[in-house]
């Protein structure tokens, strides 16, 4: 299908809003202009939202005439190429509600974790949050204010599941969370701690030492600060146990 139109209204819709904006039509790849990606990422970010909400938030620096245009003009261009993903509900507009959103998928996966906490979920849900890396190369502020979001709750799973395999022995799939967790904020001083415990606990005090000193230097550099007591006093308890 490439750049073609969209001519089966019945066909399923795939989202991705993780690595890269694409979208899906079956199989197949549709390619669409930036301003009409930007609709239907806010549309599936937001929900269902009132034409002036839309326009304002897409084209906040326009006259209101101006950026309702600009919102015809894109839903007009949506609906001839991809016709049945786009309802125009009058004031209100929204997506189908047959469009499968890997953010949603995403969210949802870490639901049914929360609520089950079995080990098969507990795979899926971390398979999930590792790659959910929203939309990059987007820095419209309505964006970034998703993105940060996500990125809390991406770290809180890592952290969680960090701190659960750490109490159950499980020092391999802990730090292997705890490197996650620091990838996405790599002076959370939280991660460095349960990663130096993971490494320790896997009979490695020689990385667990070298992960606290290469926090310690990024730290200075980056912030100019040094690394809490307790953090420290964890470094230097496991200095003394390599020298004894």
């Amino acid at each position: 299908m490439g750049d073609l139109m969209v001519k089966d209204k019945d066909v399923r819709f795939q989202l991705n809003l993780f690595q890269r904006w694409q979208l899906l039509c079956g199989q197949t790849e549709v390619h669409v202009a930036s301003r009409q990606q930007r609709l239907i990422a806010a549309l599936a970010l937001f929900g269902p939202r009132n034409r002036h909400y839309m326009s304002g938030l897409l084209w906040p620096d326009s006259p209101e005439a101006r950026a309702l245009e600009s919102l015809r003009v894109s839903m007009h261009l949506i609906s001839r190429q991809t016709p049945g993903l786009l309802v125009n509900g009058g004031a209100v507009l929204s997506l189908v509600d047959s469009l499968s959103v890997d953010l949603h998928q995403c969210l949802e996966q870490v639901r049914n974790c929360e609520r089950s906490g079995s080990s098969a979920d507990e795979d899926d849900c971390l398979s999930h949050v590792r790659c959910a890396d929203l939309l990059p190369g987007w820095y419209e502020d309505w964006v970034i204010l998703e993105q940060n979001r996500l990125r809390n709750l991406r770290l809180r799973v890592l952290v969680g599941h960090a701190r659960r395999w750490l109490e159950q022995g499980e020092a391999e799939k802990a730090a292997d969370a705890a490197r996650s967790a620091l990838e996405l904020e790599p002076l959370q001083e939280s991660c460095v701690g349960l990663l130096m415990r993971a490494e320790l606990k896997q009979g490695n005090r020689a990385r667990a030492v070298n992960t606290f000193e290469n926090f310690k230097a990024r730290l200075t550099a980056e912030l100019g600060v040094s690394p809490s007591p307790h953090l420290t006093q964890l470094a230097a308890g496991i200095r003394g146990s390599i020298r004894q």
